[in-house]
């Protein structure tokens, strides 16, 4: 069960991580796609903090149409569209159900219609559905969400601008899966 106090804290651990690791982000993402992942995704991040303290929603359900409406304006190439469709579909699932399992397997549903991606397609939903299972049995740790994250090093892209590298994609984590393995990390941290 998720209140907005615990929605604030997430996203501003998250936003720290992202802070703290934009260059990281950047990096792989400069390998397989065009380098601006994590400078990118610090702007969504910085401009969705804003929002949630200067907005001060009154329920979860606004929350995330908030956190989803900045990365969606703020965050540039798929990684706004793909992540502010998540959280639009959390918002519309928040509406029956407070259950962080059902929320984050409705963020995972949004990611891949929008992005037309399935498991193994080396993209952030690689994490995100394996985490909502996780979730589910309540046995989500940090490690296995590493291990998630890992996993993409190994395949090869079959979406997005990492997908015309072909085999060259391969053997390079997916910056998408690495930015959503520090929000599940958030997520986790925040529920302590």
């Amino acid at each position: 069960m998720l209140n907005n106090e615990q929605i604030l804290t997430w996203m501003k651990i998250y936003q720290e991580k992202i802070s703290q690791n934009k260059q990281t982000l950047s990096d792989l993402d400069d390998v397989i796609g065009d380098g601006d992942h994590g400078n990118n995704m610090d702007r969504g991040m910085t401009a969705v903090i804003s929002d949630l303290e200067s907005k001060k929603p009154n329920n979860i359900t606004e929350s995330f149409k908030l956190i989803a409406m900045a990365l969606m304006s703020k965050v540039g190439g798929a990684s706004g569209p793909l992540y502010g469709t998540a959280f639009l579909e959390m918002g519309k699932t928040s509406k029956d159900s407070q259950d962080i399992a059902e929320l984050i397997a409705a963020g995972a549903k949004g990611i891949a219609k929008r992005g037309g991606a399935s498991m193994g397609d080396k993209t952030m939903l690689d994490v995100w559905l394996p985490v909502a299972d996780e979730i589910r049995h309540e046995s989500l740790t940090n490690e296995k969400i590493d291990g998630f994250v890992e996993l993409t090093k190994n395949m090869q892209a079959k979406k997005g601008r990492a997908s015309y590298l072909g085999e060259r994609s391969i053997g390079h984590i997916d910056p998408g899966a690495e930015s959503t393995g520090m929000l599940f990390k958030s997520l986790l941290e925040s529920m302590k």
